[in-house]
């Protein structure tokens, strides 16, 4: 597929991303360019780090209305999936601790920590089990126990808009979707089979 633009939200794991699309025979453009990513068939905003730099570089970039104005298929990865949400807990180093940060606002909820427990490692890294909830276009060809790989602290929570769950200590959004939305909690780049059949699925779903 043509036209497929990566956000260049600085993110350290876009040029993996791209090397994943590259694979499934797709060239993506890296682009901070407003007008370019509103031109794209399909978005991909990846995203590793805190939510209040990242943030704070999409306003740098006058790129926040243009992610919330886009009319075409939006796919967020990790923290980028993150950025979807109305709110995120993980203030960072940008923004007043304990405040939070506001964020793209395209899905209700706000992202998390995730908790310490007993045997719960933070944060949560490696391989672990999806559970599909639904039926969903952006899930054919997974099924429950797959595995992908995971690398976060925070996490999304369990809402309508989620169609997969995966549990470290609690259950939390793998997998999201509404309408022409999306999101990967884990790194389909370094998830083998499951992750190119996520990225498969996004860059040939209907949306209509």
């Amino acid at each position: 597929m043509s036209g497929v633009v990566l956000i260049d939200a600085g993110g350290a794991n876009i040029g993996s991303v791209r090397y994943a699309l590259q694979r499934l025979g797709v060239d993506a453009q890296l682009s901070g360019d407003a007008a370019t990513i509103r031109r794209a068939e399909r978005v991909i905003l990846p995203g590793v780090g805190a939510a209040a730099p990242a943030m704070e570089r999409l306003r740098a970039l006058d790129l926040v209305d243009t992610i919330r104005s886009l009319t075409r298929p939006l796919l967020g990865i990790c923290l980028g999936m993150q950025l979807l949400f109305e709110h995120s807990d993980e203030a960072g180093s940008m923004a007043t601790e304990g405040a939070g940060v506001a964020c793209l606002g395209l899905l209700p909820g706000t992202v998390t920590k995730l908790p310490a427990a007993a045997g719960i490692r933070i944060p949560h890294m490696g391989w672990n089990t999806l559970l599909p909830r639904r039926a969903d276009a952006l899930l054919d060809g997974i099924a429950a126990g797959d595995h992908a790989y995971f690398v976060h602290s925070y996490a999304a929570p369990v809402t309508d808009d989620c169609i997969a769950t995966c549990a470290h200590g609690t259950s939390f959004a793998a997998v999201v979707r509404r309408g022409r939305i999306a999101g990967a909690q884990f790194h389909p780049e370094r998830s083998a089979q499951v992750g190119a059949r996520i990225l498969q699925n996004f860059l040939r779903m209907d949306f209509e």
